[in-house]
C-alpha cells in the first residue's frame, strides 16, 4: 500500500511557527521587530497579514541558526522550510 503524502505547510503554519518561536525567544522577537521596523501595536495589528507572514519567513530563512531551531523544535526539515521560501520568492 502505498504511503500517503502529507501536504506541504501552508504560508500561515509557518510563519504561526516562526511567531510561535520568537514569542519564547524575546532578543529574537526584538531583532525582528526592529529589522521589520515594527513596534508592539504595529506587530499585533499585522498578525495574520501575509506581509508579516511573508516577512517572518524571509527572516528565519536569512537567519540559519533560528531556522535550524525552529525546524528541530516543529519537526519541519529545513529544506521543506527552504521551499516554501522559494517558492515566495521564485527569484530570490
Amino acid at each position: 500500500m502505498p504511503v500517503a503524502k502529507t501536504a506541504p505547510p501552508t504560508l500561515t503554519e509557518v510563519a504561526d511557527a516562526c511567531l510561535g518561536y520568537l514569542s519564547e525567544h524575546p532578543d529574537e522577537l526584538l531583532a525582528f521587530m526592529n529589522q521589520a521596523g515594527l513596534d508592539p501595536q504595529a506587530l499585533r495589528a499585522a498578525v495574520g497579514t501575509k506581509r508579516l507572514q511573508t516577512g517572518l519567513v524571509d527572516y528565519f530563512a536569512a537567519n540559519e541558526s533560528i531556522l535550524l531551531a525552529l525546524c528541530a523544535n516543529t519537526g519541519m526539515s529545513p529544506e521543506t522550510f527552504m521551499r516554501l521560501w522559494h517558492k515566495l520568492n521564485p527569484n530570490g
